[in-house]
């Protein structure tokens, strides 16, 4: 598992370290039950604290992403397809809903508004 942290990010390190772990599962690039590497051991590869590395999993088993059993280590959980939609299906509602806010407030029009998001859909393909 290749972890890269970015000092030009504007995100925080721990986010930066949940993200790409998260990706790495979603992706089954790691499986259900692999072993992460310790907390210590994940911070002396990456060159920062164990305070961040920590806050990293407490995110991802805050999440479900990761389980931890005392004493062995930080495991993946098993996903569930299902869950993992809706959870991204309700951030992109909360996303759509700041950027329709955001596009009364400057009188830009429904048909504007999704002219701009068939643009922006089809240059990500």
């Amino acid at each position: 598992m290749q972890i890269i942290i970015s000092n030009n990010s504007k995100d925080p390190i721990y986010e930066q370290i949940y993200i790409q772990i998260k990706k790495h599962i979603l992706t089954n690039e790691i499986q259900a039950g692999h072993s992460l590497p310790s907390m210590r051991q994940l911070a002396k590869d990456l060159d920062i604290s164990v305070i961040t590395t920590k806050r990293a999993y407490e995110e991802l088993e805050k999440n479900g992403f990761i389980y931890s059993i005392v004493g062995k280590g930080s495991f993946v959980s098993e996903q569930n397809n299902e869950m993992i939609k809706e959870r991204k299906m309700k951030v992109i509602e909360e996303q759509l809903l700041t950027a329709i806010q955001n596009s009364k407030e400057i009188g830009i029009d429904l048909t504007e508004l999704k002219e701009l998001l068939t643009m922006l859909y089809k240059e990500e393909d």
